[in-house]
């Protein structure tokens, strides 16, 4: 049985999970690409907050080699997800630019009323 204090612990998780499902609902069930590349960079935001939470370590220090310390934060996972912050900011500058252009052509950016212009 999961008990209140085991939620209070994991709070990181279960905000992670939260917003990992919502983004996923939102590029799944929503027809308007904004809307979609919005759902996209919650779930992004969703997965850099899963690294960042397993790259802290309580009490660790940064991995300087000090007498005066036993435990070290591992930096990998911050320097990944910097590497990744930037990636997604060019992924919905390019998904924008996209919709832009689809907005030019088609007039919308409704899915549904771009397929059934296509099949016309």
């Amino acid at each position: 049985m999961i008990g209140f204090e085991d939620i209070v612990a994991h709070y990181n998780h279960w905000i992670t999970v939260f917003l990992m499902v919502s983004g996923l609902y939102i590029v799944v069930a929503r027809g308007n690409m904004v809307k979609k590349l919005i759902g996209l960079s919650i779930f992004q935001t969703s997965v850099y907050l899963l690294f960042i939470s397993a790259g802290k370590i309580l009490g660790g220090t940064a991995p300087i080699i000090s007498e005066d310390y036993q435990v070290y934060s591992n930096p990998l996972p911050h320097v990944l997800i910097l590497t990744a912050i930037v990636v997604g900011v060019a992924t919905l500058s390019l998904g924008l630019a996209l919709v832009v252009r689809i907005n030019e052509a088609y007039g919308t950016i409704e899915e549904d009323e771009i397929f059934a212009e296509d099949e016309q």
